[in-house]
C-alpha cells in the first residue's frame, strides 16, 4: 500500500500570534493602554459651515428669476401629463423661470435613445440654460446634488423618489415635482401659484 495524497488546501493563510500575545517577549510586545478622558479638558466638536444665504432655514438666494434644474425624468413625466415645462413652471411660481439643463442630464437623455427624442429636442431648445459639468462621470442624480449644495440658488425638479430623499437632507432647497397634472412645489415658502392641499 502506497501513501495516500493529501489535497491541497487553498486560500489558507499560516496562523501567528497576535503582538499582544502572553508568549512574546515584553519587548517586543506591544502594550495598549486605554486614554483617560479628562474632564477638565475643552471638547472640540465641528459644526458644519452653513452658508450665509440661510437665515432661519429661509433661504434668501432664492427669488425670481428662479432657476430651476432639471431631472431626465421630470421631463419624462411633463410629456406624459402633456405640460409645457416653462409655462407650468411659470403658472406655480407666478415668476420667470429659467429651466437650466446640466450636461449629465443632456448625456442621460441622449443614452437613453429614440424612445426619449422628443424630451431630448425639448432639453436642446435655447430656452433652456445649459450648465457644463466638471466632474468625471455622467451620474445625474450625484451631478445636481453636488450642484446644489456649492451653489443654493436653484430649485430642483425631479420626480425620483431618490433623488428627492437625497435632496431634503440638505437645507433651503425646494423641490418641484408633479402631482395631479400639475407642477407642485415644496419647502418653499413664497409658492404662490403652488396648490394648497
Amino acid at each position: 500500500m502506497g501513501k495516500q495524497k493529501k489535497a491541497k488546501k487553498y486560500a489558507v493563510m499560516k496562523r501567528r500570534i497576535s503582538l499582544k500575545d502572553q508568549r512574546i517577549k515584553e519587548k517586543d510586545r506591544i502594550v495598549t493602554q486605554k486614554k483617560k478622558n479628562d474632564p477638565s479638558a475643552i471638547k472640540e466638536t465641528e459644526v458644519p459651515k452653513v452658508p450665509s444665504c440661510m437665515f432661519f432655514q429661509y433661504n434668501t438666494n432664492l427669488g425670481p428669476p428662479y432657476y430651476i434644474l432639471v431631472d431626465t425624468n421630470f421631463i419624462n413625466f411633463s410629456i406624459k401629463a402633456k405640460l409645457d415645462l416653462v409655462q407650468s413652471m411659470m403658472d406655480c411660481l407666478y415668476a420667470k423661470c429659467v429651466p437650466c439643463i446640466t450636461d449629465c442630464v443632456m448625456a442621460e437623455l441622449e443614452k437613453l435613445g429614440q424612445r426619449y427624442r422628443v424630451a431630448l429636442r425639448i432639453a436642446k431648445d435655447p430656452t433652456f440654460e445649459r450648465l457644463p459639468c466638471s466632474h468625471s462621470g455622467t451620474y445625474a442624480d450625484d451631478c445636481l446634488v453636488q450642484r446644489v449644495t456649492q451653489h443654493k440658488c436653484y430649485i430642483v425638479a425631479t420626480v425620483d423618489r431618490e433623488l428627492k430623499r437625497r435632496i431634503r437632507k440638505i437645507p433651503g432647497v425646494p423641490i418641484m415635482y408633479i402631482s395631479n397634472h400639475r407642477y407642485n412645489i415644496e419647502r418653499m415658502p413664497d409658492d404662490y401659484g403652488a396648490p394648497r392641499f
